[in-house]
């Protein structure tokens, strides 16, 4: 049993990444928030705010799309699910279909070679992890649990990265801690706001789509 969770390399990967993450749930159990702050993800989740690019397009074409790592999280249910409980179900189905398949393909004589199984390993255990932890999604949703907290940007401080004007689009950059947010944000007033320069968060859009700025106010641009 042992040869064939170390052998071939493809199953010692996995079963030592499995391991950690047995450790991580024994160590949080343990501190008893086994339900408390397991979701918690590196990124910071704002309303409007999941963009990245250089706007220069009317709103519709901007931000009407959501980008294709928040539509990949959604799929397996992030959100609906705490973000540790989804990687830890998708990690334990890779396990799992690894060791298999090293023993259905005869991966043992394949060598470091075997670490190529991984790849379709990792995309069926992705699909079939939406479909495990659609249970799941009932039991947190009865806890009450409604997603990560999104981050309050209103009246904080942003930087342009691209110069609007009137209902234009742009695009500005939020420090949080240690984190860059990049956002969508059109000019409150209209007024044009110059790439670089400082802006205020002052309002968000009625569809949530883009944050309202306006020009800060300080010492240097009032004298």
């Amino acid at each position: 049993m042992t040869d064939l969770l170390f052998h071939p390399l493809s199953n010692a990967i996995m079963t030592i990444l499995t391991g950690i993450t047995a450790i991580y749930w024994i160590t949080t159990f343990v501190a008893g928030d086994l339900f408390g702050d397991s979701g918690v993800d590196s990124d910071f989740p704002v309303h409007g705010a999941d963009v990245d690019t250089d706007v220069d397009t009317d709103t519709d074409d901007a931000v009407a799309d959501k980008p294709f790592l928040q539509k990949a999280l959604e799929f397996v249910n992030i959100g609906k699910v705490p973000f540790m409980v989804v990687y830890s179900v998708f990690k334990f189905l890779a396990w799992i279909i690894t060791l298999t398949s090293s023993v259905a393909l005869g991966l043992g004589s394949w060598g470091w070679k075997s670490v190529f199984v991984l790849i379709p390993a990792f995309f069926v255990a992705y699909v079939i992890t939406r479909y495990a932890t659609r249970p799941l999604v009932k039991v947190y949703h009865a806890m009450g649990y409604n997603g990560e907290e999104p981050q309050e940007l209103l009246g904080r401080i942003a930087r342009m990265r691209s110069t609007i004007s009137g209902d234009k689009i742009g695009a500005a950059e939020v420090k949080i801690e240690h984190d860059i947010i990049r956002i969508n944000v059109q000019s409150k007033t209209g007024d044009s706001i110059e790439y670089d320069s400082e802006v205020m968060i002052a309002g968000e859009s009625a569809d949530k789509k883009f944050y309202l700025v306006v020009p800060e106010i300080n010492l240097s641009n009032i004298v």
